[in-house]
């Protein structure tokens, strides 16, 4: 199904129409890009783990119980890996999980797998259902309160824009004023009981050259400024719900071509 969007200025005027490539006309699939996110999320994990030398690096050794010279017996001390000391003494026991600055005793394993695989044509037919649900206007107006038809195109001399106050000035004119800058509550807890707002995601303004628009949009809470040769499942739904989207014109005629060379 051929798909056709209208084209605004950056004064939000009506210019010309273009045709949206096929993938805006692909299935969408929210099991699917929950998948992709979930995968794209686990490859941001921290691994946990020790240094392998913890507790080790000490002069401590191991006498044992009947070993010659200082073999610890009838002497009523323990008989542990205990430090070299200067003068031949004996210090503190090391090295053992019981003793002070000893090793742990299960220590973190940082070889457990964390990242999520997924096959690529999987995650390629998820990115394009996460393209097809910006079309859907009937959900996002579930969390958005935007009046507009979707997906939103552009002029390129969006691009240019390199200002926080212009870009949410142009923002405004093409009818997101009322979805900028709203924040939540968030979940009560013992980590959260500061006076922090939580901005939640708003408009992504996907472009074909972010060099100048990225330094305008990171300043603008809420508003994300993506590539599209780089865009990502969790860029288009994030929570696995798709969210207003602005296109350049130029990329959208860039966006066949970024999805072929994924």
């Amino acid at each position: 199904m051929i798909m056709n969007a209208e084209v605004y200025s950056i004064d939000g005027n009506k210019k010309e129409e273009v045709q949206l490539p096929h993938v805006f006309s692909s299935e969408y699939r929210p099991d699917l890009i929950r998948r992709a996110l979930l995968s794209e999320q686990s490859e941001k994990f921290q691994p946990q783990g020790h240094s392998v030398l913890a507790g080790l690096q000490t002069t401590a050794t191991y006498v044992g119980k009947y070993s010659g010279y200082r073999r610890g017996r009838h002497m009523g001390i323990a008989i542990r890996p205990r430090q070299k000391l200067g003068g031949g003494a004996m210090g503190d026991v090391r090295r053992i999980p019981s003793s002070v600055k000893g090793k742990r005793a299960h220590p973190h394993m940082i070889e457990k797998t964390l990242v999520e695989r997924i096959n690529k044509k999987e995650y390629l037919k998820a990115l394009s259902a996460a393209i097809a649900g910006c079309t859907k206007t009937e959900i996002i107006l579930k969390n958005h309160p935007v009046e507009k038809p979707f997906p939103v195109v552009v002029e390129d001399s969006l691009e240019k824009v390199s200002k926080a106050s212009e870009l949410s000035s142009i923002l405004g004119k093409l009818g997101f004023a009322a979805d900028m800058g709203l924040s939540h509550k968030p979940r009560l807890s013992t980590g959260r009981k500061s006076q922090k707002r939580h901005f939640r995601k708003s408009v992504l303004i996907i472009v074909k050259d972010p060099a100048a628009i990225s330094m305008a949009g990171k300043n603008i809470p809420g508003i994300d400024v993506a590539d599209v040769n780089g865009l990502t499942a969790e860029q288009l739904a994030p929570g696995a719900m798709p969210r207003p989207t602005i296109w350049t014109k130029g990329a959208i005629h860039s966006l066949e071509n970024a999805l072929k060379e994924r």
